[in-house]
């Protein structure tokens, strides 16, 4: 897979969660989401204990706070349509401080912001948990299609150099006393745009006869061979296990 590449989202530690093996992480992770986006909507209570979960975890993974709630802006998107739902949505209306609500909505914008927000508390965890690499060994590990895996990882690790290809292209632009300001200079943006296009498809082209040329046959090594205890493995799947005897609590209940 190469080198261990850094990402902002990963925030550098030495926790028991950090050392967990990333196969681990994922399914613990995925599980999560699966039981959250399960709980029924109505179950308000419920939403309330799986916010602790996360937060316990983040606490026994050294995360701060403020690094957890500054990714999870994020999903403002996804706030500003659950906003706009009570507005919009039909059916049986009621008044909330003089404005006319739908009820259906209400419950919809509740949902959209509950099971989302708990969804990419989990997902900012296992990244700051987990470097790049160690999640696409996790992929690995747990039998992810092998082209997927490997346009992840080409993904990580050529972003950056489109990154910087795209930044050079702006001061040359700049340098040429370039500066976007109305529809009429669109065009010379496009025209950098397919530019970047062409050079990364030709510098995409040169990474494959290297890679040809030294043995590739369509499938990476496997460098690193992931393996967990059974120890891990229980330390992992606590948060779903937890936020699993929550969501039969609530079922009995």
């Amino acid at each position: 897979m190469g080198a261990g590449h850094a990402h902002g989202l990963y925030r550098h530690g030495h926790s028991r969660v950090h050392r967990l093996p990333p196969h681990t992480k994922l399914t613990a992770a995925f599980a999560f989401v699966v039981v959250v986006v399960s709980t029924p909507r109505e179950a308000m209570w419920a939403f309330g204990l799986y916010a602790l979960l996360v937060a316990s975890a983040a606490a026994a993974a050294r995360v701060p706070p403020g690094f957890l709630l500054t990714r999870l802006l994020i999903e403002i998107p996804f706030v500003a349509f659950a906003v706009l739902m009570p507005f919009v949505a039909q059916g049986e209306r009621t008044e909330v401080l003089g404005l006319s609500l739908s009820v259906n909505g209400l419950w919809g914008a509740w949902n959209v912001l509950a099971k989302g927000t708990l969804g990419v508390a989990a997902s900012v965890l296992l990244a700051a948990t987990t470097e790049l690499r160690g999640l696409l060994l996790g992929l690995q590990r747990l039998r992810l299609p092998s082209l997927l895996v490997q346009i992840a990882s080409f993904m990580i690790r050529y972003g950056d150099l489109i990154t910087d290809e795209m930044r050079r292209m702006r001061i040359a632009r700049e340098s040429r006393g370039f500066e976007a300001r109305g529809v009429r200079h669109w065009g010379v943006l496009a025209q950098s745009a397919g530019a970047l296009f062409i050079r990364s498809y030709e510098r995409g082209e040169r990474v494959h006869l290297a890679m040809v040329s030294r043995g590739y046959t369509g499938a990476m090594p496997v460098i690193d061979e992931v393996t967990a205890s059974r120890a891990q493995w229980s330390y992992a799947m606590a948060l779903p296990g937890a936020a699993l005897a929550v969501r039969l609590l609530g079922w009995t209940l």
